[in-house]
């Protein structure tokens, strides 16, 4: 400290040019370590808001986020799930009531086996000759083995006397070849491959094992493609009566075609399904499968922003909008966000006891819900208020999580509650993810689709079995009668 003291006063003695020098040296230096330090800091707010991005990522999950749960990840600490449910008293197991699927005995049995007595098992004595006073009955439920039943058809040929004509029996319809496998073991084939989703392999494996048949493959995928093309009507029919629908759950998912990522859109409702394919999630999907386009109902979905191109009402999934809700209350240590859970919630309750008794909730009611929905949007502009910052960035400035989501609810109110509005519109879009969940079971079975025409025929087929399937009928009956031209056509719309 003494040197520079000294170094300066000797600065001073040169005279006022020195002076002068010295002055705007010490200026640069101090300008070269504000910019410094401005830089430093900008990279340290850079750097704490890529940690807080991370941290959010991590602490997200299927409960609080929509994110799946098979992208739920184990961690060392005991987790303890939280649910909005609330304790009924009941016991574990079925209720009092329940019908139950117990084994019981039946009246006429297929076969009787009689276990006779023939000495006494204590003394030893013959009982060959006394007459049977009762018997304990108990009853074996199985299944005979499985073998193929061939039926060989004949045509008679005959030549007339008087004219030499030559007149040969028709077959029945769909008998074709000289060797062929019958509609019944055909349409087992497709059953096992399309609805229990049994790789091709193990399918024609399985019927090996069970009915002996060696059947291929190739046979296998030729009775998808006649299936298939029974069932074009029967696909077409099924977007007519949707687009006639008053409410119909969609949604889109990602599948693998090719090795590729490609998107499994539906539209559907408790009666129907319908699957479509596309290489891409947007309208453009949604105008090639032809439903929305045309449909002036209400639409169900989880705020997927193409669904708003479309002319008709909509109801956003709340389902979605309650996890969200939790991510913002247990990441961001926010108030609104549980009363609006809360909220949500009692709604819902309310809305369930009047379905039962009335078509909808009484006026003051829906003017106490909402009353409160605005209260708390209102406690939530509190606690997110607007960024003063500008970004250097064009366009608008990037805002939080939690001030997104307050935005959805405050753009999008009607659209959150119509459900409490028409008691028709459900709460949630549970019935489209319903629907697209075993598809991702069986991309995770099976993998990629090998062509686009694969994934085209699974999905029809998969429309087919899971209306059959919604209007509580036999699914193998079902893929029988497809196959045979005469597939289920739903009538309910």
């Amino acid at each position: 400290m003494i040197t520079k003291r000294k170094e300066i006063l000797a600065v001073y003695e040169q005279g006022p040019e020195a002076v002068v020098t010295l002055v705007t040296t010490l200026y640069d230096i101090i300008a070269e370590q504000q910019k410094i330090i401005e830089l430093q800091a900008a990279r340290i707010t850079e750097l704490e808001e890529r940690v807080k991005k991370l941290e959010d990522q991590l602490k997200k999950n299927s409960r609080n986020s929509s994110k799946p749960p098979s992208t739920d990840v184990f961690v060392h600490e005991k987790s303890n799930p939280k649910s909005r449910r609330k304790k009924s008293g009941k016991k574990q197991g079925g209720q009092k009531g329940h019908p139950g699927t117990t084994l019981r005995m039946v009246d006429d049995p297929d076969e009787i086996v009689l276990h006779e007595v023939h000495k006494c098992s204590n003394c030893e004595s013959s009982l060959e000759d006394l007459k049977t006073k009762d018997h304990e009955k108990r009853q074996v439920f199985d299944i005979p083995p499985i073998k193929l039943r061939v039926t060989e058809h004949r045509a008679e040929i005959k030549t007339c006397p008087h004219c030499g004509c030559k007149n040969k029996a028709i077959f029945p319809e769909g008998i074709k070849q000289s060797v062929q496998y019958g509609s019944r073991l055909t349409s087992l084939s497709v059953y096992l491959h399309d609805y229990q989703l049994i790789p091709y392999e193990r399918s024609c494996e399985l019927l090996s094992d069970v009915c002996g048949c060696e059947i291929s493959p190739a046979t296998l995928i030729r009775a998808e493609k006649t299936c298939f093309e029974q069932l074009e009507d029967f696909e077409q029919h099924i977007k007519d009566l949707l687009k006639q629908s008053y409410v119909i759950n969609c949604d889109e998912t990602g599948m693998r075609v090719e090795g590729k990522r490609q998107w499994l859109h539906v539209a559907c409702t408790d009666k129907m399904t319908c699957y479509y394919p596309h290489q891409k999630r947007g309208s453009e999907a949604m105008n090639t499968m032809g439903i929305l386009p045309d449909f002036n109902g209400i639409v169900v979905h989880d705020f997927w922003k193409p669904y708003y191109k479309y002319d008709c009402n909509h109801s956003i999934c709340n389902a979605h909008l309650l996890r969200e809700l939790t991510g913002i209350s247990e990441n961001d240590e926010q108030l609104w966000s549980k009363d609006m859970g809360d909220l949500l919630i009692n709604i819902k309750s309310s809305v369930d006891k009047v379905r039962e008794i009335s078509r909808n909730l009484k006026p003051e009611m829906i003017k106490e819900f909402e009353d409160c929905y605005n209260r708390i949007v209102h406690t939530g502009l509190e606690e997110n208020p607007p960024l003063q910052i500008q970004s250097k960035k064009r366009g608008r400035n990037k805002q939080t999580t939690a001030k997104n989501l307050l935005d959805r609810f405050i753009g999008y109110k009607n659209d959150i509650l119509r459900f409490m509005h028409d008691l028709k519109v459900p709460f949630e879009n549970n019935l489209a993810e319903r629907d697209v969940r075993m598809v991702k079971v069986q991309q995770k079975i099976s993998g990629t689709f090998r062509s686009v025409q694969g994934a085209l025929i699974f999905c029809r087929l998969r429309s087919y079995i899971s209306t059959v399937k919604k209007n509580h009928l036999s699914v193998m009956d079902a893929i029988q009668d497809a196959i045979a031209g005469k597939p289920f056509v739903p009538t309910i719309v």
